[in-house]
């Protein structure tokens, strides 16, 4: 068998009591995100967003977290991309965050809307110069050519030289949880996992088996 399949770690880092969650999930989260950070963990904003196709058929790719609150978990994405179509269509997620180095992950449900028009601007104008090219160039998950993409980024910097107007396929979701779980890894397998679900406006915690 492939050594990497082999492999086997042994968590050891931490455990996770009920009493050691706040009592709010965004809160949370806000905390485990900057512990994440300061324990020097590569882009700890980034995130396995998975949707679903009309048909059931599952797709999982990876993208950052760009908005934070009560309101929700908000990333900007291609709305004629494949994940995009596929939100849309069904009008719920799941975002997953992994932290090796912490032996921690945070899985988040719920359901998801664009966020409105101005919002996306301003966060588009936000951007390196650089990323508004790309983002205006790509017709993410179609087929292409190298060539095609990299000549339409050449248009584009002569026909805006300063900064790209946001497109209209390009903007933001924000997912509205009603789910949240925090796991950390524990010896032998027995992994503390602590769920929060919204029951009548209020978060209320459960333990779950690993």
């Amino acid at each position: 068998m492939n050594q990497a399949l082999e492999s086997r770690k042994e968590y050891t880092l931490g455990e996770l009591e009920m009493s050691d969650l706040l009592e709010h999930p965004v809160a949370q989260l806000k905390l485990w995100l900057e512990v994440a950070a300061q324990a020097g963990v590569i882009e700890p904003n980034a995130m396995t967003l998975s949707s679903a196709a009309a048909n059931g058929r599952p797709s999982s790719r990876v993208v950052l977290l760009r908005g934070l609150d009560e309101n929700g978990l908000t990333f900007y994405t291609n709305y004629d991309s494949r994940k995009g179509q596929e939100l849309q269509t069904t009008g719920f997620a799941c975002l997953n965050f992994w932290w090796g180095a912490l032996e921690r992950q945070v899985r988040v449900e719920g359901r998801v809307q664009k966020v409105p028009d101005a919002e996306s601007d301003a966060y588009f104008a936000s951007r390196p110069y650089e990323s508004q090219l790309a983002s205006a160039a790509s017709p993410q998950s179609q087929i292409v050519t190298r060539n095609d993409l990299e000549q339409k980024v050449a248009t584009l910097r002569v026909e805006f030289c300063d900064a790209v107007p946001r497109p209209a396929h390009w903007g933001g979701f924000r997912l509205e949880p009603d789910g949240f779980e925090f796991w950390q890894g524990r010896k032998a397998r027995l992994h503390d996992r602590i769920r929060y679900e919204l029951e009548n406006d209020a978060w209320v915690k459960m333990r779950l088996a690993p």
